[in-house]
C-alpha cells in the first residue's frame, strides 16, 4: 500500500494487543498515523485473549460478501508475513464434507458464493475427499467442497510480525497495562487510564475481544456481544500421522469441516485438533473473567482458556471417531474451552461511537477476518470511509430493542448453535418473538398472517385469508419453496387488479426540524429538496468517495419540518454526526405506523373517507398532505413501491388500529385484501425499485446503480459530490435479468456467468407474477446489451437468463400516475 501523509494531530490508543489490535496498528502506521500506542493487560506477544488460543482456521467463503473480502485480505496479508523464516499462513486449503443430502445441496450453494465473491473452490467426489484426508470414512461422505487457497493462520506469529512492523514506524506496544477508565471531555474521548498511568488520545479503539463490554462500560458505550466458550481438544499422537508433517508448519492436509455434526479438524504435526460447536451454549460473563496472572495462579494457560467440560465433549468425540475410524485406537490428550465473541447477528461490531466521539469499536472479530477488518477500520479512521462496504458490521445497525442484555444473550447463544447449520436467507430467529409488532398485529393474526422477522419486527409475508384467491400452485424446488407460499402470487395479482393493504410500519421514519433543516438535508443528500411544503423527493446519502450509504424518501411537511424515510439506525447516527446545532433529529418510527394502500382501486377506497381532493390533478405523484381519513389524522404521501396507484398513510401508533379498520371496512366493496412482503418484493422488482443493502451499498455509485436521476449536479455542494465529479464512466452496472424458463427461480447471491465464466452476482431476485418470469438484478459488466444471454448458477445448475430493459413493468408509469 502507499503510505498516506502523516497526520500529526492523530494520537491513537488501541486497547488489546491480540490479532485485531496488532493488525490495526500495522494498518494505521502504514497510512502515516504513527502516534499509536497499543495496551494489553497480559504479556506480549501472547497476552491471553482469544488470539492466544485460536486454532487459526481461515475459510474464506461466506454468504456475506464483506466477510469474504475480509478473509481474502487476511490470507493475502498473512501469506506475505514471516517470523524467523516461518510464514504466518499455511495454505493447506479447506475441505467441507457433506454426509446428508441437505448438506450436499448446501455445499453447491456455497460453491456459488465462492464463485460470486472470487474465491477458488471446487465440488469434489467422496473419492477425492478420501485422497485429501485419508483418515475419513469414505462411505459416510456424499461429496465435499475443496477451497485450495484457504488454510491456517498462525495468529500469534502474525500478531508479532505486525507488531514489529508497526514499532518500526513509531508505534509502541505496552503489556501488563490494565485499562481502568476512559477519559472524556464534552462528548469526546481524551485518554485511557491504566493501572500504570494515563495515555492521552484523540482516538481510542477497543479491540479487546470478549472484554469489549468491559471497556465499553468504562466509556459509556454499549458493546452488543456475548462471550461464549467453545470446546477444542487434541488427540494423542496417531501412528497414521507419524512423519507426515513438519513440526514447524504442523499441517499439510486441508482444514476439515464436518458440519453435519458441528465439528472441524486440523493437524498438529502427529496429532489432530478437534473443535466442536455441538455442545450447549456456554456463556461467559466478561466482567468475571480472571486477569492473566490470576488465571496462571489457578493453573490455567490464559484467561481465555477455561476448563474442559468432559460431559459436553462425549457426543462429539463419538462423532469424530465415526468419521475417522483411526481415532478409535487413541484418546484425547488435552482439551480446553476457549472463549470468543458472538453478536446477535453473528457479524463484527465496527465503527465510531455516536455517544462518544473518537471512541471506536473493532470487536467480535475472528482471526479469519482480522486483517481485513483492521484494514477497513484504518481506512475509516484515516480517510473517513472504508473501501469495503461495512453496513453489515456497523455498530449502529442494531435497533434499541436489539441491545438489551437479554436479547444479546439469547441471539448470541443462538448464533453459536447455528454456526454450522444450513440457514435459509429468509429463516428467522425463533426467540425472542414476538418482540415488536405494529398496531395492526391483532387484525393480521385474525387474517392468518404468516410472520417472518426483521429488525425485531413481526412482518406478514402472506395471509391465509387469501387462500380462496389461489388459482394454481406453481412448482418450486424445495429450497425456494421454504418461507414461500402460492398465496404471494394471489396477493400480487389482487394488488395489480384491485387494491391491497400493506403494513409498512417497520420502515424507519425520522423527523428533521429546525431553522437549518433544509440547508442540512441539502448538504447531506444528492437531490434537490428546496421545494414547497408538500413535496416528496427520492434522494441518496453518499459517503466521501461517492458510495451509496443509503437511499431516502424526504417529505417536506412544513418550511422547517421534514419526514425522512430511511433504512437503518445507522442512517440516524450518520445524520446526527453531521447535524449542526440548529437542526434536531428524532426517530419517530416506534410512535407511528404506516399502511400502504395500492392498486388501481386505491383512490376509490380512500377518496370517500376524506373531504380533501385525492384526484391526480389535486394530489399528484410524490406529493404529501396532512388530512383526515374518517376519524383518523394522517399524513398521506402519494408514493408507490409496488408500481400501482396509491398512498402511504401515516398516523400515530395509538390510532393505527382505527386506521386499519377504517380502510378495511371501506375496502370491502372494492375487494380489498391484506397483502404481505412476499408479494411486495415481487412487485417492487418488476418495477426495478432498488433495495439498499441488497442491490446497492457503499461500494456502488449512483450511476452504476441506475440512480443517476436522484443526483442533481446543477445545485450546490453536497457530501460526495467532489468524488462523483472525478468518476470515470462505469464499467459495471446493476442489470435486470429475466430467467428464460418460466418455472425457474433464484433467490440472490448466485454467480452470473457470461460466456461461461463468472462475471457478477445476483443481488435481489423474486418471481414476477405479472410477468410470468423470475426477475433477478445483478452486478454485471456495463457493456452487456439488452438481449444478451447469461447463466445464473443455482445449486450447481446453469439457469439461462436474458439481460432486459427496465423497468420491466409499466415503463411509462401510467398505472402510478393516473
Amino acid at each position: 500500500m502507499t503510505p498516506a501523509q502523516p497526520t500529526t494531530d492523530a494520537r491513537v490508543v488501541i486497547i488489546g494487543a491480540g490479532i485485531v489490535g496488532c493488525s490495526l496498528a500495522d494498518e494505521l502506521t502504514a497510512r502515516g498515523w504513527t502516534d499509536v500506542t497499543v495496551l494489553d493487560q497480559g504479556p506480549l506477544p501472547a497476552p491471553g485473549g482469544s488470539t492466544s488460543h485460536a486454532p487459526g482456521l481461515v475459510f474464506q467463503t461466506s454468504p456475506s460478501k464483506t466477510l469474504t473480502a475480509f478473509a481474502r485480505y487476511t490470507v493475502e496479508k498473512f501469506s506475505a508475513l514471516e517470523v524467523d523464516g516461518l510464514s504466518c499462513f499455511n495454505p493447506v486449503g479447506g475441505l467441507e464434507l457433506a454426509t446428508t443430502p441437505e448438506r450436499w445441496a448446501d455445499l453447491h450453494r456455497k460453491a456459488g458464493w465462492a464463485a460470486s465473491w472470487g474465491v477458488r473452490g471446487e465440488l469434489v467426489s467422496p473419492q477425492r475427499c478420501k485422497e485429501l484426508w485419508p483418515l475419513v470414512d469414505e462411505s459416510m461422505i456424499l461429496g465435499g467442497f475443496h477451497t485450495p487457497d484457504d488454510g491456517l493462520a498462525r495468529a500469534v506469529l502474525a500478531a508479532r510480525a505486525q507488531m514489529d512492523r508497526a514499532q518500526e514506524r513509531g508505534a509502541r506496544f505496552l503489556d501488563r497495562h490494565t485499562v481502568t477508565g476512559i477519559e472524556q471531555d464534552d462528548g469526546r474521548v481524551t485518554g485511557v487510564v491504566t493501572d500504570r498511568g494515563t495515555f492521552p488520545a484523540t482516538h481510542v479503539v477497543s479491540a479487546a475481544g470478549f472484554w469489549g463490554p468491559v471497556i465499553g462500560r468504562m466509556a459509556g458505550v454499549d458493546v452488543p456481544l456475548l462471550p461464549l466458550a467453545h470446546q477444542y481438544a487434541k488427540t494423542k499422537p496417531l501412528p497414521e500421522l507419524a512423519g507426515a508433517n513438519d513440526p514447524r508448519t504442523e499441517a499439510s492436509k486441508p482444514i476439515l469441516r464436518f458440519q453435519d455434526r458441528d465439528l472441524y479438524f486440523r493437524e498438529h504435526t502427529d496429532r489432530i485438533g478437534i473443535g466442536s460447536y455441538a455442545h450447549q451454549p456456554l456463556p461467559v460473563d466478561p466482567f468475571t473473567v480472571l486477569a492473566y496472572d490470576q488465571a496462571r495462579a489457578r493453573n490455567r494457560d490464559m484467561p481465555s482458556s477455561l476448563p474442559f467440560t468432559e460431559t459436553d465433549w462425549a457426543p462429539s468425540w463419538e462423532d469424530s471417531r465415526r468419521l475417522m475410524p483411526a481415532l478409535r485406537d487413541t484418546d484425547i490428550d488435552e482439551g480446553f474451552n476457549g472463549v470468543f465473541s458472538f453478536t446477535p447477528d453473528g457479524m463484527p461490531v465496527l465503527g465510531e461511537s455516536g455517544a462518544l466521539s473518537g471512541f471506536w469499536l473493532a470487536e467480535a472479530v475472528w482471526v479469519t477476518h482480522s486483517a481485513g477488518v483492521a484494514k477497513a477500520v484504518a481506512e475509516w479512521m484515516v480517510d473517513g470511509h472504508a473501501r469495503t462496504d461495512l453496513h453489515e458490521c456497523d455498530l449502529h445497525r442494531f435497533e434499541d430493542a436489539q441491545r438489551s442484555p437479554a436479547y444479546v444473550h439469547d441471539r448470541g447463544a443462538q448464533q453459536f448453535i447455528e454456526v454450522y447449520d444450513v440457514i435459509h436467507p429468509l429463516q428467522p430467529m425463533q426467540q425472542p418473538r414476538p418482540l415488536r409488532v405494529s398496531p395492526f398485529h391483532t387484525r393480521q393474526q385474525e387474517l392468518g398472517a404468516y410472520f417472518l422477522e426483521g429488525g425485531g419486527w413481526e412482518r406478514p409475508h402472506w395471509y391465509e385469508a387469501n387462500a380462496h384467491l389461489v388459482t394454481d400452485t406453481p412448482r418450486r424446488d424445495p429450497w425456494s419453496a421454504r418461507y414461500w407460499s402460492p398465496l404471494a402470487a394471489a396477493e400480487a395479482k389482487a394488488t395489480r387488479e384491485r387494491v391491497a393493504l400493506y403494513d409498512m410500519t417497520p420502515l424507519r421514519r425520522l423527523e428533521v426540524t429546525g431553522p437549518g433543516a433544509l440547508a442540512f438535508l441539502q448538504r447531506m443528500t444528492t437531490n434537490n429538496l428546496a421545494k414547497k411544503p408538500g413535496a416528496v423527493t427520492y434522494t441518496l446519502l453518499l459517503d466521501e468517495k461517492g458510495g451509496i450509504r443509503s437511499d431516502l424518501t424526504v417529505a417536506r411537511l412544513a418550511p422547517d419540518r421534514f419526514q425522512v424515510g430511511a433504512n437503518s439506525p445507522a442512517d440516524l447516527a450518520w445524520l446526527q454526526r453531521h447535524a449542526p446545532c440548529d437542526v434536531h433529529l428524532r426517530d419517530i418510527t416506534a410512535g407511528t405506523c404506516c399502511i400502504g394502500v395500492w392498486g388501481p382501486l386505491a383512490r376509490d377506497l380512500v377518496q370517500p373517507l376524506t373531504r380533501d381532493d385525492f384526484s391526480h390533478e389535486a394530489f399528484g405523484y410524490f406529493r404529501a398532505k396532512d388530512t383526515y381519513l374518517g376519524h383518523v389524522p394522517v399524513t398521506a404521501m402519494r408514493l408507490s413501491y409496488v408500481g400501482e396507484l396509491g398512498w402511504e398513510l401515516y398516523t400515530t401508533a395509538d390510532l393505527g388500529l382505527r386506521l386499519w379498520d377504517t380502510l378495511w371496512e371501506a375496502g370491502q366493496q372494492h375487494g380489498v385484501i391484506a397483502a404481505g412482503r412476499s408479494a411486495f418484493n415481487s412487485l417492487r422488482l418488476e418495477k426495478g425499485y432498488r433495495s439498499w443493502g441488497h442491490d446497492m451499498t457503499e461500494e456502488h455509485t449512483p450511476y452504476e446503480a441506475g440512480l443517476g436521476f436522484a443526483v442533481r449536479m446543477d445545485r450546490g455542494d453536497f457530501l460526495g459530490r467532489p468524488a462523483l465529479e472525478q468518476l470515470p464512466p462505469p464499467t459495471r452496472k446493476l442489470t435486470a435479468l429475466l430467467l428464460d424458463d418460466p418455472a425457474a427461480v433464484v433467490l440472490g447471491k448466485e454467480p452470473v456467468l457470461v460466456d461461461g465464466a463468472p462475471a457478477g452476482y445476483v443481488t435481489s431476485a423474486a418471481y414476477g407474477y405479472t410477468l410470468g418470469r423470475c426477475v433477478a438484478y445483478a452486478w454485471l459488466p456495463a457493456h452487456l446489451a439488452t438481449g444478451t444471454g447469461v447463466h445464473i448458477e443455482y445449486f450447481g445448475e446453469k439457469v439461462p437468463a436474458t439481460v432486459a430493459d427496465e423497468p420491466l413493468f409499466d415503463p411509462k408509469m401510467t398505472r402510478i400516475r393516473r
